[in-house]
């Protein structure tokens, strides 16, 4: 079963990167590059698929998959407000690297796990069934990404990338292009792990300035501040059940329950 998961899991991030792919080269689907010439069809069902357009949705899986789950889903909020945690509370390699990738990995997954669930139902299964062709499940397998990053992005954000592209003013949201709302939805999300990130500082930064104006006072000069302060950030940081509250905080800043 876990391995059905995971599989599924794979099949729908697949789609999504496609699917972005293709909407970010909508203006000239025949892409060309010194010695190779790659065309994708706008039409066409299952059966039809040639092995050349495979390899593409292979080569691009591998390339692009990293990236487009970085910027394209909540992983880019959830990770720079744990990284900020960290620098806080001033243990900057503990936990490690790999700790805060994957819990944010893991968060992310969970976070993103309804469009998942509605892009695989509404696209990936009814193209799988030769019930709709490709262009009908590129266009379905977007709608629920779209709308995610929609809800987390500024209007202030995509008129911006609206004015610096030169594009007309869109009368509804379905007017605006995908490369158009992909900057704008990142921007955002800087925007509110940084803040986010500035109020988790505070309260650390209150400790650091307690302890090193008990040192001065103390004439301790020579003790650094942040040796001192370390332990006492990590019993508040425990005592108020730290973890459990910025993980509450990042995935109910989603919109979560």
């Amino acid at each position: 079963m876990k391995l059905l998961k995971r599989g599924k899991l794979l099949v729908v991030l697949g789609f999504i990167v496609f699917s972005l792919l293709l909407a970010g080269c909508s203006a000239d689907p025949n892409l060309s590059v010194p010695g190779m010439t790659l065309s994708i069809a706008q039409d066409g069902s299952p059966a039809e698929v040639t092995s050349g357009v495979q390899l593409l949705v292979l080569l691009t899986i591998l390339s692009l998959a990293p990236s487009i789950i970085i910027l394209a889903t909540s992983f880019t909020r959830i990770v720079i407000v744990l990284s900020m945690l960290r620098s806080a509370i001033g243990t900057p390699s503990i936990p490690p690297n790999q700790v805060i990738i994957g819990l944010s990995l893991i968060l992310t997954f969970y976070i993103m796990a309804p469009v998942y669930d509605q892009v695989n139902k509404d696209a990936i299964q009814p193209y799988l069934s030769n019930q709709i062709d490709q262009q009908t499940a590129i266009t379905r397998g977007m709608e629920p990404i779209r709308d995610f990053m929609f809800k987390q992005t500024r209007e202030k954000d995509i008129q911006l990338f609206i004015d610096l592209g030169k594009e007309p003013q869109p009368a509804s949201l379905s007017e605006i292009k995908t490369v158009v709302l992909l900057p704008a939805f990142v921007i955002s999300e800087l925007r509110v792990a940084f803040t986010m990130g500035f109020v988790i500082y505070i309260p650390f930064l209150i400790i650091d300035m307690v302890i090193s104006s008990l040192l001065l006072s103390l004439g301790m000069m020579m003790l650094p501040p942040s040796l001192v302060s370390l332990p006492f950030k990590l019993l508040l940081f425990v005592s108020v059940d730290g973890w459990y509250l910025i993980t509450r905080s990042l995935v109910m800043s989603f919109g979560g329950s």
